[in-house]
């Protein structure tokens, strides 16, 4: 017989090699507690376990009229990976979703409503706590159907496939004063506007990062697709070529040999009563040039882990990094729309912000030329809404601190454009010009209860004649159109409204609803930031 001592140790040593070699079931993190599940469509759940492991995914709500629960099982595949649907549900809280195979994760506040991410680069990223009078924004915080989820910055090379490569991705927030202050200000005021007027609970996927452009946030697939934007796809490659090249023993050695010169230096100079030399900088664990500009790398961290979440919608507030670039803006941002929703596999709605006034290069339009492209944008995609905040800018700060009205007026497209809502979501919308003799006459959609010239006169308006001169205009409202003279052009042929980076005085052609109209052009003189690219 064996001795107690030997088998206690033969049995500990072979729990401990059983416990090894299990691997807990992981649900994919952008599940949690207080997580949102987008209603109205099958409920996608997947995770990693062992392989073949039986997995079982459990979604259940008990109220004080009814009890109910569903339940599917699956086996992980050869490499672990697991993924379950479960049918659509009722909008809702009080929910409990149950992940169990060797082991059992259980989250608990689950609700059921509209999914939106919240991406696109600073005015975005700008939080409550830097906003417009944060304290007073904290004192309404408190809404149990408004939920919060941040994507940390993050690049990647290439699509993170590997689940256990997501320690950016964190975990879902109920709303309150506690929980708002570092969270996109845009995205939160347009999170409690849409889940006041729904009426159901709101989930916010913020996903954001400070200075990025557009092709960042775009797969290079969809980037080698359009021929004129394929040179950021063979950019990035050579950059990840680079990255993935990179010998950090070989850099190292060579900043060793570099640190020795210097330090030889540094007691020399020292001894000398001379400047020390700049000691040289020890190398990281990859090159620095694999960063947030680099095309497709902020889609392949921060966008393609999270697209099997169902989603609603998406909100979008970026431009001014691709403002020196304006006319390939307008190939450029469409692109990675259509990307986004062919990945999301659905034609989500997409609600995105024209650029806030900002004086930049006064002897370039580029702001005005990279509205013109969101308004393109806008205009030629369905399901695509903008947010006009021709009023609510800064001419020395790019980043204005007021973004209730911004957030609104994403909710009013997303409400008026996706969910139908009977309401006038515009300001006025250029729909027509017509010339005679010397005036210009203008007819606008979206006119709500009338057009009104906000606080004065009408500004902002110039015709030109067939020299294609711009020239200030008077401009009168007649009714629901807007009549346009100039002393300086007996012939208008042409109208420009809001045409500047930063205009003097605000901007002021509204409905009566209080939205502004945008600003357009009905000419087609080629932008001077940038001529148009080859196809």
């Amino acid at each position: 017989m064996r001795p107690f001592k030997a088998v206690l140790l033969a049995v500990s040593v072979s729990v401990l090699a059983l416990g090894t070699a299990r691997a807990d079931v992981k649900p994919h993190p952008i599940f949690s507690d207080n997580v949102v599940l987008q209603q109205g469509t099958d409920i996608v759940v997947w995770g990693k376990a062992d392989a073949g492991e039986s997995v079982t995914v459990s979604l259940a709500r008990k109220t004080a009229n009814e009890a109910s629960a569903t339940t599917t099982k699956v086996t992980a595949d050869k490499d672990g990976k697991w993924a379950v649907k479960i049918p659509a549900q009722k909008a809702g809280t009080g929910y409990a979703l149950t992940v169990k195979g060797n082991n059992e994760v259980a989250f608990k506040n689950v609700a059921v409503g509209e999914v939106w991410v919240c991406s696109g680069q600073s005015n975005m990223e700008w939080s409550v706590n830097i906003s417009e009078d944060p304290a007073k924004v904290k004192e309404g915080a408190t809404n149990p159907d408004l939920r919060l989820f941040t994507v940390k910055k993050r690049t990647a090379p290439r699509p993170i496939t590997n689940q256990d490569d997501l320690g950016h991705l964190t975990k879902w927030d109920v709303s309150s004063a506690d929980t708002i202050g570092g969270f996109s200000a845009v995205a939160y005021h347009f999170g409690q506007k849409l889940q006041k007027e729904l009426g159901v609970p709101v989930g916010l996927i913020h996903s954001s990062w400070g200075g990025t452009p557009a092709e960042a946030w775009t797969s290079l697939e969809a980037l080698d697709a359009e021929p004129s934007l394929k040179y950021y796809a063979d950019r990035a490659r050579s950059i990840v070529k680079t990255y993935d090249e990179y010998d950090q023993k070989k850099a190292l050695e060579v900043y060793e040999k570099a640190l020795a010169v210097w330090k030889e230096a540094a007691d020399k100079a020292k001894a000398e009563g001379k400047p020390v030399p700049k000691e040289p900088a020890k190398p990281g664990e990859k090159p620095v040039d694999l960063g947030p500009h680099t095309p497709g790398t902020l889609y392949n961290a921060m966008i393609f882990p999270i697209l099997n979440f169902k989603t609603k919608g998406a909100i979008w507030y970026q431009g001014e990094s691709n403002a020196g670039r304006a006319y390939e803006y307008r190939t450029l941002f469409p692109t990675m729309i259509k990307d986004w929703r062919a990945r999301y596999n659905c034609d989500l709605p997409f609600m995105l912000v024209q650029l806030a006034p900002f004086r930049g290069d006064a002897n370039r339009p580029d702001y005005a030329e990279l509205r013109d492209s969101q308004l393109y944008a806008a205009k030629t995609l369905p399901k695509t809404g903008i947010a006009v905040i021709t009023d609510i800018g800064n001419e020395t700060d790019i980043h204005p601190k007021p973004k209730g009205p911004v957030g609104e007026r994403l909710a009013l497209a997303a409400l008026g454009i996706e969910y139908g809502k009977k309401i006038e979501y515009y300001g006025p919308m250029l729909k027509e010009a017509k010339f005679a003799s010397n005036t210009a006459t203008l007819t606008f959609t979206h006119v709500g209860g009338g057009l009104v010239a906000k606080d004065g006169d009408l500004v902002g308006f110039t015709v030109a004649g067939k020299d294609g001169k711009f020239h200030p205009a008077k401009a009168t409202i007649k009714d629901d159109t807007v009549v346009l003279t100039s002393e300086a052009v007996a012939e208008p042929v042409a109208v420009r409204y809001g045409w500047v980076n930063f205009a003097k005085p605000t901007l002021n052609l509204f409905n009566k609803e209080g939205l502004p109209a945008s600003p357009f052009r009905t000419d087609d003189a080629p932008y001077t930031t940038q001529p148009k690219p080859k196809q």
